[in-house]
């Protein structure tokens, strides 16, 4: 087999480093110092070898190689630990990286214990080198992630984190692992399942007691600031921490995070209960009863969201002004209309919302409010709280439980206009009338844009010989590229002169069908340039240049 390139290299050292806790640059030092032993995948290791319960089948691969030498750096550590080595000793603050002695020690190599189940031995190596290599990796980090050079800046902004997790733990799901997470890289430990049984937490049926491990998480949280001491580990699980808790992307996002945000400062990400909201305005139209409650709890979310001052302000926008209401304060008809039209107007803004709703704090206050009142809670905090209550079902809730959330209704397309222009492409509209291709098609989705009515009209076009091509061939075509801008089709490698800029061209595969047999059905009639693939034998290329073409390319 091949060797990996640097970057799969890369993915697997992050991969590892972040599981043990380690900091990843080492594993990439100790690729490049060791380049042994050879790996049965063609690849070479990072020193690492068999021993105790660990065979050699076990590290004759690039990635287990990496899992062991985390492993062991890890067991390391511990080993250091006991040893009376403190965090200061294994991590240089001032220049936020290991310690030269700490290097210098694990070129020694290392021979683990029996006890270390999970630990290889690590071959010694030059010192120098190490250390060299170790750097260099942590140049091209730096370098590449503008990262910090020093996570122990991060330190403070970390543990701030970490002691407001405890009284913001919304015992969701995601919530829960983050916390298992950060115990398990804290400890040291391989897996969830270790982790929970160090805590003692009981389990019954394969399934862990979840209030007894709740509280075994957050009691562990609220120790965090007290037993910190800056150890690189432990650094790292509060690192991971972050990443989870804020649901970011990567470990880099959640350094950034930290770096451009105060901690303490941050409220309850309440993005999190908008699933519930959106969910809870769904229901709403069939659990209405036109009472005077109900309207009211309706009015106010209207109010709120349309940002007026007065609720006879929104009654007003809703089509009952004050002097209506009062000239016909003794007439029921009149009123019950007017309650009618109120009703109906109320529940055309609630359908509206989900299509509408823009994650922004009036619009999501306005939600909250609604719940509130309309559950009869006291106060803004327990509908919050109610809200939670909902994610956490509908987190488990199967698919036709009624506690799923709602399937999303789509908006009504709206009318469709004589004339296609730039501003009126509607992406789920056939471009042709009861044709069968799209505007999302034809501009990947929307990505793809047209810039002027030319390349409108020109998209048009080719939608409406392919619809004939189509209807002759019975199969529906599959489109991989249609209107491409001159800067996508340069990157693609597109001819300087291709259709695809103008937008008269697609490129498509039918299923079962290879592009000879779609090239021999349409060739005798095709108006336009007819194309076939040498490297791809099912791809075909369609456009409406206004004359006959036929090639291979």
């Amino acid at each position: 087999m091949a060797e990996l390139v640097p970057d799969q290299r890369n993915y697997y050292y992050l991969l590892e480093a972040e599981r043990a806790g380690i900091h990843k640059p080492i594993l990439a030092g100790l690729y490049t110092v060791h380049q042994s032993p050879r790996l049965m995948d063609g690849e070479t290791g990072l020193g690492i070898a068999a021993a105790n319960k660990v065979p050699v089948d076990r590290v004759n691969t690039f990635p287990e190689q990496v899992q062991y030498a985390a492993n062991t750096l890890r067991g390391l550590t511990s080993t250091l630990t006991s040893e009376g080595w403190g965090g200061n000793d294994l991590w240089d603050a001032a220049k936020g990286r290991y310690s030269d002695r700490f290097i210098e020690r694990i070129a020694e190599g290392y021979m683990p214990s029996p006890s270390e189940e999970n630990s290889a031995r690590l071959e010694s190596c030059n010192a120098e080198q190490l250390l060299s290599s170790y750097l260099e990796d942590i140049s091209y980090d730096y370098g590449a992630q503008e990262l910090p050079h020093n996570l122990a800046d991060l330190d403070d902004e970390l543990l701030a984190l970490a002691d407001r997790i405890a009284p913001n733990y919304g015992r969701l799901d995601f919530q829960r692992e983050a916390l298992l997470e950060v115990a398990r890289i804290w400890r040291k430990l391989d897996s969830h399942e270790s982790t929970i049984k160090a805590m003692n937490v009981p389990i019954r049926n394969d399934v862990a007691d979840e209030p007894v491990l709740d509280k075994a998480l957050t009691d562990f949280m609220r120790q965090v600031s007290r037993f910190y001491s800056g150890y690189p580990h432990q650094r790292e699980a509060l690192l991971r921490l972050t990443q989870l808790w804020k649901q970011l992307d990567s470990r880099e996002e959640a350094i950034d995070w930290l770096q451009s945000t105060d901690p303490r400062a941050e409220e309850t990400n309440l993005q999190i209960v908008d699933p519930a909201l959106i969910a809870f305005v769904q229901r709403i139209p069939d659990n209405y009863k036109g009472d005077g409650y109900h309207r009211f709890a309706l009015t106010e979310t209207y109010r709120m969201w349309k940002g007026l001052d007065s609720r006879p302000t929104a009654l007003s926008e809703l089509g009952a002004t004050p002097q209506f209401l009062s000239a016909n304060k003794d007439n029921p008809t009149a009123l019950a209309q007017a309650a009618k039209q109120v009703d109906q107007s109320l529940l055309t803004f609630i359908e509206s919302i989900p299509g509408a709703y823009k994650e922004i704090e009036e619009q999501r206050e306005a939600l909250i409010r609604l719940v509130q009142i309309w559950r009869k809670l006291d106060r803004r905090v327990d509908a919050i709280q109610s809200l939670f209550d909902d994610v956490r079902r509908m987190t488990r809730a199967n698919r036709d439980s009624i506690e799923a959330p709602p399937a999303p209704k789509p908006d009504p397309l709206p009318a469709r206009p004589t004339r296609w222009t730039p501003y009126n492409l509607q992406l789920g509209a056939s471009i042709i009338v009861n044709g069968n291709f799209t505007w999302a098609e034809a501009t990947r989705g929307g990505t793809r844009m047209p810039p002027n009515q030319a390349t409108v009209d020109a998209m048009v076009r080719i939608a409406t010989l392919a619809q004939q091509a189509r209807d002759r061939l019975g199969r529906p075509f599959h489109i991989t590229s249609w209107y491409r801008p001159a800067d996508i089709n340069r990157q693609v490698g597109g001819a300087s002169n291709s259709r695809h800029i103008v937008g008269d061209a697609i490129d498509f595969y039918i299923d079962g069908l290879s592009g000879n047999q779609i090239y021999w059905a349409l060739d005798p009639w095709w108006p336009g340039g007819l194309g076939r693939y040498t490297r791809f034998s099912s791809l075909s290329h369609l456009d409406a240049r206004g004359y006959r073409a036929r090639w291979r390319h």
